[in-house]
């Protein structure tokens, strides 16, 4: 069995201080054998942000994944967004936008959607927010996956998402996904982890995509941030071993001032992919 914490949205900045001991302590009494962070590890790319997100990570003593988000890219200074939008990313996350972990159990690939302009939120006469991706990333990714063993779980971590939970408009589903997903599932790929929305969801390709018959998992992760959608800060752990993946969301209590772990959501993989075993 291989676990994952998947944290996403943590928004340095915007993140309320007193749930950051709580966060770390759970992770680590959780021991997961990889944390993936799925984007926006700060609110405005700040180098004080950075500087705390990336105290937080050192405080967590698991391999670990990290794509960027659109946060993550300066939003006011525009000659750095437009020369060197991932500088402070790089500088004090990791400078590795395409990120792989792989064990006898997994694949997981990261994959950078964040761009410098993009069709999304309107800012002083420029827009962004919105993620894509591209044919040469998601040939990379293939590449990946298909060297795996066949038994191995092929997991995709991207900031955007390629699913939409009901009532959020189309236009937050990344760029390109119906490119990327035709040429990911014919490679395999059992699971989607993302964020951006900050609200938890979990969804299945064959909904939206229709791919001969293949059914990989989304899972996206809510915010641990203060900048909720009507959800308390939260995370998920999944606890894969095929043909088996449960996904436990932790949520954040006022009350206890802890995170306390939801039901899991079961899903089993068959012949036609991964559906629900509840």
């Amino acid at each position: 069995m291989r676990v994952i914490v998947h944290l996403s949205d943590i928004h340095f900045g915007r993140v309320d201080p007193a749930l950051i001991g709580p966060l770390s302590g759970v992770i680590t009494r959780i021991a997961p054998d990889l944390v993936a962070v799925s984007g926006d590890l700060t609110q405005r790319a700040r180098r004080s942000e950075f500087t705390a997100a990336r105290r937080f990570l050192d405080g967590l003593p698991f391999p670990r994944l990290a794509v960027p988000g659109n946060h993550d890219v300066p939003l006011y200074n525009v000659v750095a967004r437009l020369a060197t939008p991932l500088d402070r990313y790089k500088r004090f996350i990791t400078d590795d936008l395409s990120p792989v972990y792989r064990d006898e159990e997994v694949i997981v690939v990261g994959v950078n959607t964040a761009r410098a302009f993009t069709w999304g939120e309107t800012v002083r006469s420029f827009t962004l927010g919105e993620g894509r991706i591209n044919e040469e990333q998601v040939d990379g990714i293939v590449g990946h996956l298909s060297g795996a063993p066949r038994d191995c779980i092929r997991i995709v971590v991207t900031h955007h998402p390629f699913d939409l939970p009901e009532g959020v408009r189309e236009e937050r589903l990344i760029g390109r996904a119906a490119m990327a997903m035709a040429k990911l599932s014919a490679a395999g790929a059992d699971l989607f982890l993302a964020g951006h929305l900050h609200i938890s969801h979990i969804g299945h390709t064959a909904e939206r995509y229709q791919i001969n018959g293949h059914s990989a998992l989304i899972v996206q992760a809510g915010t641990v941030s203060t900048r909720s959608r009507g959800e308390q800060p939260s995370f998920n752990v999944l606890r894969i071993e095929r043909p088996q993946i449960s996904v436990e969301r932790f949520v954040w209590d006022p009350a206890t001032h802890m995170f306390a772990e939801t039901a899991a959501s079961i899903f089993r993989h068959t012949g036609a992919g991964w559906s629900s075993a509840q």
